[in-house]
């Protein structure tokens, strides 16, 4: 079973097709190590008022985009410096094939909610910060900011939920073969 936390602080990066190149620069695909990329994470994204560096970055467990997050090269390196710095669910309208498949080898969460929820679940952080918690088994993102609680139900399939709850392929593989 998994020892990562699908939950907590939330950062919103409100733009489509954030690429890998921008979730870990590939000058840095060099690392031998997934903690080796840890400081890099989002550096090259460029969005007005957004820190890479900066302390709600820092303290992010969960990430909220929009639209084919993970697109360009395909490289496992992006979902691990997000899981290297603590992030372990995602959540966005849909992602790049392989990127979404990569998140759930490590045993995190790739969450895809139709538009209308994740407009909703944006207008939360415009009234301030927002925690997010997630119910796996149930199957529902809750989301709270200033007193207000949104609930938003997700579809994950049997095969990317049994790796997560195994905490990844090779823990998931490790078990059964």
């Amino acid at each position: 079973m998994t020892n990562k936390i699908f939950g907590g602080p939330a950062i919103f990066l409100d733009r489509s097709d954030i690429n890998t190149d921008e979730i870990i620069p590939a000058k840095y695909l060099t690392e031998v190590t997934k903690e080796a990329l840890k400081p890099f994470m989002l550096e090259d994204l460029k969005l007005e008022n957004f820190d890479p560096r900066g302390d709600k970055m820092k303290n992010a467990r969960v990430v909220v985009s929009r639209e084919n997050f993970g697109c360009g090269s395909s490289r496992e390196h992006a979902p691990w410096v997000f899981e290297v710095n603590g992030v372990h669910t995602i959540i966005a309208q849909s992602y790049a094939r392989i990127f979404r498949q990569n998140t759930f080898n490590g045993g995190m969460l790739a969450i895809e909610l139709p538009k209308d929820d994740l407009d909703r679940l944006f207008a939360l952080d415009k009234a301030g910060s927002v925690s997010i918690s997630v119910d796996l088994d149930a199957q529902k993102v809750i989301a709270v900011s200033a007193g207000k609680t949104e609930t938003f139900s997700f579809d994950i399939s049997p095969f990317d939920k049994a790796l997560v709850q195994a905490g990844g392929w090779v823990e998931f593989a490790d078990a059964r073969y």
